[in-house]
């Protein structure tokens, strides 16, 4: 096999979309398993000292995990929109594939920089709930509004799937 026939291996309409789909999957995921382990760490130094205050930093530690399941839910849609999920694997063009690789991009790309950030963000909260635990709210707030954005990437990505006629 030579570099060309190799060349049109990955250029297969599935084979893009399911590329697409990983992404989504794994770039979310990433950015969401750091986040949350990081928010953790700091959890921890809470907690040796005020050990009572393990619901408020947990919900603040689970916020940047979001992203990640957005990421499995665009993956979800795709592989069913190509019947990899759920019925029969649907014939796909390289411009399809193409497409779904490219609707992709909103939730992989978005996914993972807005779960580092929301996880900054809920750090800094967990500051705030460490001095003064009655704050809880406005630190969920301030990491809650990251989340907008991972959120209407998630939308964009699945609006473009959607999009896709096959």
């Amino acid at each position: 096999m030579d570099l060309g026939d190799l060349l049109l291996v990955f250029l297969d309409g599935k084979i893009l979309a399911m590329l697409g789909a990983a992404f989504a999957v794994i770039f979310p995921g990433l950015g969401s398993a750091k986040a949350v382990g990081m928010v953790g760490e700091v959890s921890a130094g809470v907690l040796t000292e005020e050990p009572d205050r393990f619901s408020q930093v947990l919900l603040l530690q689970a916020l940047p995990g979001t992203q990640g399941i957005y990421g499995l839910l665009t993956a979800f849609v795709i592989l069913n929109k190509i019947g990899v999920v759920g019925g029969p694997i649907q014939e796909i063009t390289m411009l399809q594939g193409m497409l779904f690789l490219i609707a992709a991009l909103p939730i992989t790309i978005v996914g993972y920089k807005s779960a580092i950030a929301q996880g900054k963000t809920a750090i800094a909260g967990i500051g705030i709930i460490a001095k003064r635990s009655q704050e809880l709210a406005k630190a969920i707030t301030l990491a809650a509004l990251v989340e907008t954005y991972a959120v209407l990437a998630l939308l964009g990505s699945i609006l473009m799937v959607f999009g896709i006629q096959i």
